[in-house]
């Protein structure tokens, strides 16, 4: 019994200690058809792809020394088995205090509401809920393993932002500050209309503040202006994550943790919380296309700026257009030129943009294919460009 906890503990400790470096050469090509994926210097991106309601295009590009940001792109069955619904998944993970948490969270979401959505016999809100709190559980539960030996992994942590397309259903789950954003055609004036789907939990909300000061009523400290930004307990912009388990149990605020974490006085309720806002809506004919993106896009672009950018450009390569642009925005912002920004090595580009992930989705049908062909796409720290494929004439390759 004991040698099969220690092989699980080592299991675990393997998906949070992976070290990965970017290639050497700075860029390169690996070809498959459908399934290319490409970088360039600190960019990775693939510029179109089919899944189950249409096609799609994605980018990443890196500021933080490690990167920090994770996402996955899955079309195909949404349950464990193949004759289950069909559908599209998409999610984004911005970790934050390092990248174990999100490299948790894209190991291990998906395959969670595939679970629940076999048991449920189909998606729903609550199967995404269970999946988030179920993925949280797991977490804490590694860093109870892995405390003595690594606690500053009770620090780490990550926004979880989830995009569901199942039997003309949209669910869009979110815990962080993340955003997904529609691209709705108006019938009357056949304007193209941003219309945000998800909810943020970010303390420059006043809502999110006032949220937290009725959950915290007794807690003068729990949301504190420091250097004009508002941060929960002054440590952390985001009200919800998954990870942070430093405030999530009083346990792990505690030595050997470092000290900069530590909250002067103990904790009995959780100070974040893990569980996610959904937004369920049918797809009507008018919608187009779904940006699902780290808020290091959004820092720089609004949401009509966005889909303006989609609606006005080819959809080949439009992921990686929206990154660039937010970027060159970056660099105006600090009076310097895109080109010079592109030379700055990673770790210290993170003091001029953070890392961005983008995932644009068109909705070609407005149902969902029935395919028992399956893609998996990802864009993460472990490999810049990874995807596998399954079904005939995938076509697919993996990196």
């Amino acid at each position: 019994m004991r040698t099969s906890k220690v092989m699980l503990s080592s299991s675990l400790l393997r998906i949070v200690s992976q070290c990965w470096e970017p290639s050497a050469d700075g860029g390169s090509s690996r070809k498959g058809g459908d399934s290319s994926g490409r970088n360039d210097g600190l960019l990775w991106y693939k510029n179109s792809g089919s899944h189950s309601a249409g096609e799609y295009s994605m980018a990443v590009v890196q500021a933080n020394n490690l990167l920090e940001d994770h996402s996955q792109l899955e079309s195909g069955p949404l349950t464990t088995s193949d004759w289950g619904p069909q559908g599209t998944f998409v999610g984004i993970y911005d970790g934050h205090g390092g990248p174990e948490a999100a490299r948790f969270v894209n190991e291990r979401l998906f395959h969670t509401i595939k679970k629940y959505a076999t048991e449920n016999h189909g998606m729903s809100a609550d199967v995404i809920k269970r999946a988030f709190l179920a993925t949280e559980d797991e977490f804490l539960s590694l860093v109870k393993k892995q405390w003595l030996i690594m606690p500053q992994i009770a620090s780490v942590g990550s926004c979880c932002l989830v995009g569901v397309i199942c039997s003309g259903q949209l669910y869009i789950a979110n815990a962080g500050d993340s955003r997904a954003v529609l691209g709705r055609r108006e019938k009357a004036t056949k304007e193209m209309k941003a219309i945000q789907l998800s909810s943020e939990h970010n303390a420059s909300c006043e809502s999110v503040r006032e949220d937290l000061r009725l959950l915290h009523p007794n807690d003068p400290h729990i949301v504190v202006l420091k250097h004009n930004v508002w941060r929960v307990k002054g440590l952390i912009q985001v009200s919800r994550s998954i990870g942070d388990a430093y405030l999530k149990k009083a346990e792990f605020n505690k030595e050997p943790l470092f000290v900069k974490f530590r909250l002067p006085n103990s904790f009995d309720s959780p100070v974040l919380r893990a569980d996610p806002t959904v937004h369920v809506q049918r797809i009507h004919p008018q919608d187009q296309f779904l940006i699902f993106a780290s808020d290091g896009l959004w820092e720089h672009l609004s949401n009509q700026e966005a889909v303006d950018i989609v609606n006005n450009s080819l959809r080949n390569g439009v992921a990686k257009k929206l990154v660039k642009v937010a970027m060159r925005r970056a660099a105006k912002k600090r009076e310097m030129r895109y080109t010079d920004l592109k030379k700055i090595d990673r770790g210290v580009r993170r003091h001029f943009h953070d890392d961005i992930t983008v995932i644009v989705l068109f909705l070609d049908t407005h149902g969902t294919r029935s395919s028992t062909h399956r893609i998996t796409q990802r864009l993460s720290r472990i490999s810049p460009v990874s995807f596998k494929g399954s079904g005939r004439g995938s076509g697919m390759s993996r990196a």
